[in-house]
């Protein structure tokens, strides 16, 4: 029988999920590909793959989608590596770059700038290398690992978990583990039960993985900045982003974010 094939974030966050795909032998009964986020959703969307974590924002345009995990890429308030940057306060932003790694980051960034902010600053399609044009009136999105350190670089540093909290009072979900069609009931449940066996080896995986700096505490990110439970709060706060995102959000669908 063919291995499902599954895509998942690449990013640091990510690397508890997959360290219990491993640990669990689950890795030998999958096709796993790891790449950043719009790439994993375009995957998932042609069918490329049939499981992904992906942005969550994909959701509404994949004809049956299902979430088959009770574990996401999520945030309870500040997530620390989806933020904005800027030299100047963000009223006085004419120019906003948007990062190409996730389209979650961008339709969140767009919500919060119209809702939120009530601002509407030039938007740019970021390219590769496109953090280097940020400065004076020019601010930037940028999403992942390549965000740590920036807060250090730039005077405004605008993080959009926390953002988010403040304009809705809920956490986020910026990535969820998603199927095109229902899978085996017993493989959910392995897998769900891989998901929460990396989470609880956290103390012991940041032995293993390389600092992306040599004061960033790996444990506190993972265990303060990232939320990776898909309780009811963030099922809730999925389908209101999902809804206000989407002209429409099939009936299915939000029962489905709900349950």
């Amino acid at each position: 029988m063919a291995k499902l094939k599954v895509t998942a974030v690449s990013y640091l966050n990510t690397k508890p999920l997959l360290y219990g795909l491993v640990s669990q032998g689950l890795d030998k009964e999958i096709d796993l590909q790891l790449d950043i986020p719009s790439r994993c959703a375009a995957k998932l969307k042609s069918g490329e793959v049939d499981l992904g974590l992906v942005p969550v924002a994909i959701i509404p345009e994949l004809d049956t989608p299902h979430i088959i995990s009770d574990y996401c890429i999520g945030a309870v308030g500040a997530v620390q590596t989806v933020c904005i940057y800027s030299d100047v306060p963000i009223e006085q932003v004419s120019h906003l770059y948007l990062d190409y790694h996730s389209r979650t980051s961008v339709a969140l960034t767009r919500l919060l700038l119209r809702d939120y902010w009530q601002l509407q600053p030039e938007l740019i399609a970021g390219q590769a290398g496109f953090e280097e044009e940020i400065g004076g009136r020019k601010a930037g999105l940028v999403i992942g690992d390549r965000a740590i350190g920036l807060d250090q670089r730039y005077a405004y540093c605008y993080d959009l978990g926390e953002v988010w909290m403040q304009h809705t009072g809920l956490p986020f979900v910026f990535a969820a583990w998603v199927s095109r069609r229902p899978l085996d009931p017993a493989f959910v449940e392995t897998f769900n039960r891989a998901m929460a066996e990396g989470i609880a080896h956290i103390p012991q995986l940041i032995y293993l993985l390389p600092s992306p700096q040599q004061d960033f505490d790996l444990q506190h990110y993972f265990t303060h900045y990232i939320s990776y439970e898909l309780d009811t709060p963030k099922r809730q706060a999925l389908a209101r982003f999902l809804a206000q995102i989407s002209e429409r959000l099939q009936p299915s669908l939000e029962s489905s974010l709900l349950i």
